[in-house]
């Protein structure tokens, strides 16, 4: 089972704010897919909570559909990032400081038992102590609420089309298998995996019996990294060198890196800097212009879903 998350817990809120910025949302027709199918089971659009939110990129994306939303996260920084984000959309969303395992019973005030309809957690479910939050989503879930896990993978270059794209992708293949290795946890293994491995109520050695195995959906999208660039989903992407370095300096074990190597971060030695540079490099030996550096890329996504008695 995976630790919980330390790195994020911990981010200031100008951590926060430059998370908000290189870490993409989700698109709106996920948020379609996890509505329709939460609803076609009888689920009610009352009150979401959207547990481990960050920066609230989920939250607001959810908000539209329900009459009340909520998000929760452990780190002063993030929840601080997602107020003003919020603020700024205009959207009256309740931003709070709780981890998955407590679910709010930490508020003032608390999250009432059996007053939630959809409970979500976007890209966060494999740092959370899972055989203490399955119980919490239990309790605080209406019977017939939903729970709604997913998470989305990192970029992966694509070799084929992106220019030089074999060596680019060797490149930061090399960078992650090395120098960032040591920095790496469980969680991001989970992510990469698309969450096989992710502890379920039924699996857990006190499995959670308030929820309906039979119920359980999961789906996948571009698993094998294939996808078709620009689809529905937001698979495909297309960045800029600029781009894949703020999205790369997302990452938790980048963020690990920089604590232990503090005098490099935010420099030409930072890990994230020298992996752009490496792959700007690539581009102009294949002819790209200065200023013109683009990459192609994949990200896979998975969903889970499961339902309360």
């Amino acid at each position: 089972m995976a630790p919980e998350e330390e790195t994020f817990r911990a981010y200031t809120q100008a951590q926060g704010d430059t998370y908000a910025v290189g870490r993409p949302g989700y698109s709106p027709e996920l948020f379609k897919i996890i509505i329709a199918h939460h609803t076609s089971t009888g689920g009610q659009l009352g009150t979401v909570v959207d547990i481990g939110c960050g920066t609230g990129q989920a939250s607001l994306g959810l908000a539209p559909y329900f009459t009340n939303t909520i998000g929760l996260d452990p780190s002063e920084g993030m929840i601080g990032a997602a107020r003003a984000s919020a603020q700024s959309a205009n959207l009256p969303i309740r931003f709070e400081v709780s981890a998955a395992k407590a679910l709010g019973t930490d508020l003032k005030p608390p999250i009432a038992d059996g007053s939630v309809d959809l409970l979500t957690a976007a890209t966060a479910a494999h740092w959370f102590d899972m055989a203490r939050f399955w119980p919490s989503a239990a309790r605080v879930l209406k019977p017939g609420g939903t729970a709604a896990l997913w998470a989305r993978t990192g970029m992966t270059v694509d070799p084929v089309r992106t220019l030089n794209g074999a060596a680019i992708k060797a490149v930061v293949d090399e960078i992650f298998a090395s120098e960032l290795q040591p920095f790496s946890k469980l969680g991001s293994k989970l992510t990469r995996d698309l969450y096989v491995d992710l502890p379920l109520p039924w699996t857990l050695e006190a499995p959670v019996e308030e929820f309906d195995k039979g119920s359980f959906f999961r789906k996948e999208w571009n698993k094998h990294r294939d996808g078709i660039e620009n689809d529905d989903l937001g698979t495909g992407k297309t960045v800029t060198t600029e781009e894949f370095e703020n999205l790369t300096g997302t990452n938790s074990t980048v963020t690990r890196w920089r604590e232990a190597y503090p005098d490099k971060a935010g420099t030409e030695e930072d890990i994230a800097r020298k992996m752009r540079r490496q792959i700007e490099s690539l581009l102009h030996e294949a002819g790209v212009k200065p200023g013109e550096e683009v990459l192609r890329g994949q990200v896979a996504i998975v969903l889970l879903m499961v339902k309360k008695t």
